[in-house]
């Protein structure tokens, strides 16, 4: 049995823990089930969910939600249009996304796949600064894919 100031009153009945709690009009709340004999503590519950909803909340609002952004190219895209998916996948990197980096085969394309593995990896090395290669570029169907993660400071 606890205190409300954290005194520790020793094992006593539940009869009694309950009408000491009564007494100072606050609740007899049971911290740890498991241990024998059981924690109860005497408290304001109420306030006790409260604090604990105003932790939790604070504890998800601190945290970071990743999410993956996608740059598609072709195997034989122009150099600028490249830049401006390259200019895309930094600002995604900055951000602190991880971009997936897919090259579309379409019709007999397919048979080349060195060219697009060779544009995934222009891509990796010219953005190497911000990010890491989480997956290595790998042909799944009609696509080439590769992802890049944000490099952690």
């Amino acid at each position: 049995m606890v205190d409300t100031d954290g005194a520790q009153l020793g094992i006593m009945p539940l009869k009694e823990a309950l009408r000491l709690a009564t007494e100072k009009n606050l609740d007899l709340v049971a911290m740890s089930l498991a241990a024998k004999p059981p924690v109860c503590r005497i408290m304001d519950f109420g306030k006790y969910k409260f604090e604990q909803s105003k932790r939790e909340k604070e504890a998800r609002k601190n945290q970071k939600i990743i999410t993956v952004k996608e740059v598609k190219v072709r195997p034989n895209i122009e150099d600028n249009d490249f830049n401006v998916k390259l200019k895309n996948a930094r600002r995604f990197l900055e951000a602190g996304d991880k971009v997936k980096a897919t090259v579309m085969f379409r019709g007999r394309e397919i048979t080349h796949p060195e060219m697009g593995q060779k544009l995934l990896l222009r891509m990796a090395k010219e953005v190497e600064d911000l990010g890491n290669v989480e997956r290595v570029p790998k042909v799944e169907g009609r696509n080439m894919i590769m992802i890049l993660t944000p490099k952690s400071n």
